[in-house]
């Protein structure tokens, strides 16, 4: 087995000075009015039953995986004083993602070194996700946390950290960046993308063949980071880059909706009390990949399993986030829209 070391964004280089850009990619995801699937437990996999996957409009969704430098540059706009917790010590654990906090609260900063930067970030909770979508909904904005950067824009917040809380609040009807629901979710991962149907493959990869784990040059295909008679890739990261299996991305065009991390979505499990999640991580099993597995969690939790993309309104106009390298790692600063 040979390991890749390539980046997502190969501008990305460690103890370089030189600012490159970067954005959040987006898919299109049309087809719409198409049908729907049974996923949850009578269809073989987990979970209360739903039927999952009709969405009746044309949005966009991250192409990856919320990246740890990306969450880096969302923390150094608004977590000098980190009011909501948005940053975890377990970042930086056996199972984290490499973001590191420097510095005292009002003065914090944040940093992540090269071979982390675009690893997928986790120990993030449902709520620390709502809060991104709020920074992107308003345009990036530095500042405190409060109505105009984390507690409004997409979600109304105001200060929300209770699991209670948190399950009580929904999208808002403009929000232009949102979690995906999981109808979304579920039609970028599964969806066979022929058009006004209920056809839909067994895995993210565009297959109805169980993937394999296989982190080659050049990628075969079929292949994703989960757990089969060992981990895709060992410590110190277990997560893989984004978009490290080229060539196994979903119909759609996306990668990694199977395996790496768990991903929150937006929908309402078991009476009102948790949150979704789909697609499994680096260590669970292929059935955690499966199309009818619906998995879940409280709002509030935080954990080595869980990360998030992003969805958007049609077309835009992307993201841009301004890279600033510095002896030790990557440190993020915002440059604008």
């Amino acid at each position: 087995m040979k390991k890749k070391t390539t980046f997502v964004v190969a501008a990305l280089m460690a103890f370089t000075f030189a600012a490159q850009a970067t954005t959040i990619d987006l898919i299109p995801v049309g087809n719409p009015g198409n049908a729907g699937e049974l996923s949850g437990v009578s269809a073989g996999g987990y979970g209360p039953d739903a039927i999952v996957g009709a969405v009746d409009y044309i949005y966009q969704i991250g192409k990856y995986e919320i990246t740890a430098g990306q969450y880096t540059e969302f923390l150094n706009a608004v977590a000098e004083t980190d009011a909501y917790g948005l940053y975890s010590t377990s970042m930086v654990g056996t199972y984290g993602c490499g973001i590191q906090r420097g510095g005292s609260s009002g003065c914090y900063t944040y940093s992540v070194s090269a071979d982390w930067v675009n690893r997928p970030v986790n120990w993030v909770s449902w709520g620390d996700a709502a809060r991104f979508c709020n920074w992107l909904h308003n345009g990036q904005p530095t500042g405190a946390q409060g109505p105009s950067t984390t507690e409004d824009g997409a979600y109304y917040l105001n200060g929300a950290t209770t699991s209670e809380q948190l399950m009580a609040v929904e999208r808002e009807e403009d929000a232009k960046w949102w979690i995906p629901s999981e109808n979304e979710w579920y039609k970028a991962a599964y969806h066979k993308n022929d058009g006004v149907t209920g056809n839909y493959w067994d895995y993210p990869t565009g297959t109805d063949i169980v993937p394999s784990n296989d982190l080659l040059t050049p990628d075969p295909g079929n292949n994703a980071n989960f757990y089969q008679d060992g981990y895709a890739i060992g410590s110190p990261y277990y997560m893989t880059v984004v978009g490290d299996f080229e060539n196994s991305e979903s119909p759609y065009g996306t990668f990694d909706q199977g395996g790496n991390l768990w991903e929150w979505n937006e929908t309402v499990i078991y009476a009102s009390s948790l949150r979704g999640a789909r697609g499994g991580y680096c260590g669970s099993e292929a059935e955690g990949l499966h199309a009818s597995w619906r998995d879940y969690g409280d709002p509030t939790d935080k954990g080595a399993r869980f990360g998030f993309r992003v969805a958007s309104v049609p077309e835009p106009g992307g993201i841009t986030l301004l890279v600033c390298g510095a002896i030790g790692g990557l440190i993020w600063r915002r440059r604008g829209n």
